[in-house]
């Protein structure tokens, strides 16, 4: 299976280019070089060929979260650094970044996004519940917040307006009495 990743890679560079409407079979497997009976074999439909370049995307964006736990010494520095560091990678994708902020067939705006987003920002906090155990009672909490303010993050601010600092700043202040007071 030589032509996977080539294929993915060609799905990840259409969604980038041209959002989710320009993901076809067809197009995909002239970006790869590979024929169309190559791209349905391996992968069986376009909706398959999409969740899996996508899905490899988020699992990388779940390694670069999983490596703030060592670094951060309270719930509120490793909330604030996972909206940080999570902003800069999605914004620094251009499949994460057109499945986060472009509208129309994006399936992350689909019903069920939210609470897909929930579990998966869930997914990002339960390895931290080691080294933070107080955070056990409000993972589900602390998850729709990560949502709603990483959303927030994503769609209304940019590095170039503010820089990580900056937002290290604006999150620390805006979220610290909501974590004191979670966690009293």
């Amino acid at each position: 299976m030589r032509s996977r990743e080539p294929i993915l890679d060609a799905t990840r560079e259409a969604i980038g280019d041209a959002g989710f409407d320009g993901v076809t079979i067809a197009a995909v497997a002239k970006r790869a070089g590979v024929s169309r009976q190559t791209v349905y074999s391996i992968f069986g439909t376009r909706e398959e060929l999409v969740s899996q370049a996508i899905s490899e995307r988020l699992t990388s964006l779940f390694g670069a979260v999983s490596d703030l736990q060592s670094s951060t010494t309270t719930p509120l520095d490793l909330l604030v650094e996972i909206l940080v560091v999570t902003r800069g990678h999605i914004l620094g994708d251009p499949l994460l970044r057109t499945l986060t902020l472009a509208g129309g067939s994006n399936p992350i705006f689909d019903p069920g996004a939210a609470e897909r987003a929930r579990r998966y920002a869930r997914s990002l906090l339960v390895p931290a519940t080691e080294q933070f155990p107080q955070l056990v009672p409000h993972l589900d909490f602390f998850s729709d917040v990560g949502v709603h303010v990483g959303w927030s993050v994503l769609c209304l601010d940019s590095p170039e307006a503010r820089s990580d600092a900056d937002l290290r700043t604006f999150l620390r202040t805006w979220l610290e009495p909501l974590v004191a007071h979670l966690l009293e």
